[in-house]
């Protein structure tokens, strides 16, 4: 099926502004989200159609890349080089327009209306990890096991936070209600109570590993796979590695933002790779079969007699493979023409030979320019 126009998916006309896109998602995707349309699998799609319009039209330039190409600016087979990309997880683009949230889901926190019960199970917080990979990594994809320090479940208590047969008792402090009022002159000021942070109960006997809050430090190691076609600045998620929950909550997620190292010998562009290679002016003038690294290992490409500078060879299929499945980039190699800069008598006497027989033969490229220019020289 076709893809919807993005502007008619956000119900905004083509020179509609940054923030008054960014005005209408909140409005649709509030409307079309899955916690609020339970079972609904159309409010799902129209989701996650939501999500994919709003990241393109609130980048600039991919904004820009869609004004021009439309939907084939992010179809690596039809993109060639203009920009774009894959698109995020549309609960990832909803949690970075809304903000993040502590228990239950972001939905709930921001539109459900009452505050949570702070002596309820609540959702754990979601951590952040910045993992440096390599371009042959990246591109491949492959596994690792990273090392997170973070709130784990206390396991003494199993989260309970209470000791074993530890009972709750109602806050002497603010008599079970949370709150306590502080008088300001004519105003009186309702603040959580310090005593219970908001509970409005007690344990008789707090843990003693982790002083009732249910959770403590510890390192856990977390396996994480790299799909292939990752690119710097890419987001990963690994659900319910984030911090325990409170009182017995589900965890957090923990985000993993990738960051790729440059490579020594390839340059990225999309997902093709681009490879610059000296030859010498003889291999150059009089062809020959060049050996060039990729990715996966060797290739060989022919250069052909009379290749000039800059000349650019393509590979097939020796680039990076493309993150939402469409294939593979090419490998670029761009030739170099190395001129020596130290020459012995007999290379010299060579090479003045060969100008002699070169003198009033002037390349093509050459004798075009000169023919174009000759008018300066009068």
């Amino acid at each position: 099926m076709a893809k919807r126009d993005y502007y008619e998916v956000l119900e905004v006309s083509r020179d509609e502004t940054a923030e008054g896109i960014k005005k209408s998602y909140r409005k649709l995707a509030v409307k079309y989200h899955p916690d609020k349309n339970p079972g609904d699998h159309a409010a799902e799609e129209k989701f996650k159609e939501l999500g994919e319009a709003y990241e393109a039209l609130s980048d600039p330039q991919k904004r820009s890349a869609y004004d021009q190409f439309g939907h084939a600016a992010f179809d690596p087979r039809q993109r060639a080089g203009r920009g774009g990309g894959g698109f995020h997880d549309p609960f990832d683009i909803f949690r970075d327009v809304f903000g993040g949230a502590g228990g239950g889901s972001i939905f709930e926190n921001l539109f459900g209306g009452q505050q949570a019960d702070p002596s309820q199970p609540q959702r754990g917080d979601d951590l952040r990890y910045d993992l440096e990979v390599s371009l042959e990594e990246a591109a491949l994809g492959c596994e690792k096991e990273i090392a997170v320090t973070k709130l784990d479940t206390c396991e003494p208590c199993s989260g309970s936070g209470a000791e074993a047969g530890s009972k709750l008792k109602t806050c002497v402090t603010c008599g079970g209600r949370g709150q306590v009022l502080t008088s300001r002159g004519i105003f009186s000021i309702a603040q959580t109570c310090p005593h219970c942070k908001g509970a409005g109960r007690l344990m008789e006997k707090p843990c003693k590993t982790c002083h009732g809050s249910g959770k403590r430090q510890a390192a856990s190691k977390i396996k994480l796979r790299i799909p292939p076609g990752v690119d710097a600045g890419s987001r990963l998620r690994s659900s319910g590695n984030g911090e325990a929950g409170f009182r017995g909550g589900p965890p957090g997620d923990l985000y993993v933002v990738l960051h790729v190292k440059e490579h020594e010998i390839f340059h990225r562009d999309g997902d093709d790779l681009i490879c610059e290679i000296p030859i010498s002016f003889v291999q150059a003038a009089l062809g020959t079969e060049l050996e060039v690294p990729t990715l996966e290992g060797r290739a060989t490409i022919k250069i052909p007699a009379g290749t000039q500078p800059a000349t650019t060879f393509r590979i097939k299929g020796k680039g990076v493979k493309n993150l939402q499945g469409y294939g593979q980039g090419d490998l670029h190699v761009r030739v170099l023409i190395e001129v020596p800069t130290h020459l012995d008598s007999a290379q010299r006497a060579k090479l003045t030979e060969f100008s002699a027989l070169c003198d009033g033969k002037q390349a093509p490229i050459a004798s075009g320019f000169f023919e174009k220019a000759k008018k300066f020289f009068k």
